[in-house]
């Protein structure tokens, strides 16, 4: 007589929310993940996107029970869920690829469209499946449960990492926002990617333009290598970072120079790129950003951004305005504008 493994008796609805709820979580920091570019806070938005992903392994079993005792009478539905649950093992799986430092230029990538692939489906999937709350939602048993799950994903992430380090791969060296280290101090090595909605331009300008407070000035680029340097991690959302030594003049310096020292406190610079892609800073972050011209002692390549591009400590690499050829002193606050660019 054939002998059925022993499953969790107890699976349904409290299993469903729980992957939801871990699902979410994954979304949200994964999201955060891209935004936030110095630690601490970085380590621990990647962290707990980990231990989110991993946490959905441990509910497979429990899940299993579920579609087991569903799929006679879910024949309308079977290929939606069936669909939205190969997407989310690939998404578990390429993020353990990414972070174990497989295809590092990619991997991460394929990682990114996998989840955003997900999405609809678990829209789709959730439509209709309501849950009202209940009091037993908060009971003693059900808190003790989701401390239990969370200490389990916490402790699978925390093993994962250790692996890697005892095993020596390429991903125990990755940093706190999970980028993998590729050119570091070699411009030449260094990939050439930019935000996926822009595009290397044909021409380049010979000047940049320079406007504040009414007053409009056109700079030589030739004008721009006044020795300010600063040595600046470029951490890519492409999943790769690398440290380099920029060099070029800081903005405060250019500023200061049209302006007499007078700018407003609470104002915003736009940095403008030939293409059309944009971001605005905090005026007060001036002193601290640099328009380089050179990397490691070479001259920027066109890929890399030349004749100048922006170099934004601390902040992910889509901040890193490249090709830049205007910059506006504007009164507006910086965080009036899309989290990541649209242009």
């Amino acid at each position: 007589m054939a002998v059925r493994p022993a499953l969790p008796r107890r699976a349904g609805r409290r299993t469903n929310l729980a992957l939801l709820g871990l699902l979410l979580l994954a979304f949200v920091t994964g999201g955060l993940a891209y935004g936030v570019g110095t630690p601490p806070a970085t380590t621990v938005v990647v962290a707990v996107h980990g231990a989110a992903g991993l946490g959905l392994l441990l509910l497979v079993p429990w899940k299993a029970v579920i579609v087991r005792r569903s799929w006679a009478r879910a024949a309308n539905t079977r290929a939606l869920a069936t669909g939205l649950g190969v997407l989310v093992a690939l998404a578990v799986l390429t993020g353990v690829l990414h972070a174990i430092g497989v295809a590092p230029l990619s991997m991460l990538l394929i990682h990114v469209g996998l989840a955003v692939c997900v999405a609809p489906f678990l829209l789709l999937h959730a439509w209709g499946r309501r849950q009202r709350p209940r009091r037993t939602d908060l009971s003693r048993r059900t808190l003790l449960k989701t401390g239990a799950l969370v200490a389990g994903a916490a402790a699978l992430w925390a093993a994962g990492e250790g692996a890697l380090r005892l095993a020596g791969a390429p991903g125990a060296e990755r940093r706190g926002t999970g980028s993998l280290e590729h050119g570091t101090d070699d411009p030449t090595v260094m990939p050439v990617t930019q935000w996926f909605t822009d595009t290397v331009p044909t021409k380049i300008s010979a000047a940049i333009t320079l406007v504040t407070g009414g007053q409009q000035a056109r700079i030589p680029i030739s004008d721009l290598d006044r020795g300010d340097r600063v040595r600046a991690v470029l951490d890519c959302t492409g999943g790769w970072y690398a440290a380099q030594d920029w060099s070029g003049v800081r903005l405060d310096r250019l500023l200061d120079g049209l302006t007499d020292g007078n700018l407003p406190v609470d104002g915003s610079v736009d940095v403008i790129s030939r293409t059309g892609y944009r971001r605005r800073l905090p005026l007060r972050d001036a002193p601290s950003l640099l328009l380089a011209t050179f990397a490691a002692g070479q001259p920027l390549s066109i890929g890399h951004g030349a004749p100048v591009r922006l170099i934004a400590p601390g902040r992910r690499g889509f901040w890193w305005v490249k090709w830049v050829e205007r910059i506006e002193v504007v009164d507006a606050p910086w965080w009036r504008q899309p989290p990541f660019p649209l242009q």
